[in-house]
C-alpha cells in the first residue's frame, strides 16, 4: 500500500511579486480537478473514499486540514482506524498526494479558504468508486500529523 505524501513546493519573490510553485508535481494521471470553497470554516467535509482513484490536494488560499484514513472495511469500517492529518497552507505551497485505498476529509481553518483537488479517473466513472461516510466517522481534529 502506498502511503500519503507531501510534495514540497516553494515561493520565489522579487520586485515583480511572488511565484508559488510545486515543481515536483507532474500532471500524469490527473484526469480532472475541482475546487472547494466552504460556506464557513471549521466544518468537516467528507469522509469520501476511493479504492481506485488517486487524489492530490492543494491549498489555493488560506489553510486547510486534510485527514486521510485507510478503511478496514468499505461497507462498515472501524471507527478505530488511525487518521493522519496534514495542514496545507497557501503560504507554504505543497501538494498532498493520497493513493487509492484511502478516505479523506477536509476542513477550512479560516474564512475565504480554497482547496483545489486533482483526481485520477474521469467523472463518467467516478460514481463507481465513491464511498461516502458520515463526517463523524473518524476524528479530523487531533489526528496524528502526517
Amino acid at each position: 500500500m502506498t502511503v500519503p505524501r507531501l510534495i514540497e513546493g516553494g515561493v520565489h519573490g522579487d520586485a515583480r511579486g511572488e511565484v508559488r510553485h510545486v515543481n515536483g508535481f507532474g500532471f500524469g494521471g490527473v484526469d480532472r480537478f475541482y475546487t472547494i470553497c466552504p460556506a464557513k470554516p471549521c466544518e468537516v467535509r467528507g469522509w469520501v473514499g476511493h479504492q481506485r482513484e488517486w487524489k492530490w490536494f492543494y491549498a489555493v488560499s488560506g489553510e486547510y486540514l486534510v485527514g486521510v484514513v485507510q478503511p478496514d472495511d468499505w461497507n462498515t469500517p472501524s471507527s478505530a482506524a488511525a487518521v493522519q492529518s496534514f495542514k496545507l497552507s497557501a503560504s507554504q505551497p505543497q501538494i498532498l498526494e493520497v493513493p487509492p485505498g484511502c478516505a479523506t476529509a477536509s476542513m477550512a481553518l479560516c474564512a475565504g479558504a480554497m482547496l483545489m483537488v486533482f483526481s485520477s479517473g474521469g467523472i463518467d466513472t467516478a460514481g463507481e468508486d465513491d464511498f461516502r461516510f458520515p463526517p463523524d466517522s473518524w476524528p479530523l481534529c487531533g489526528a496524528v500529523p502526517g
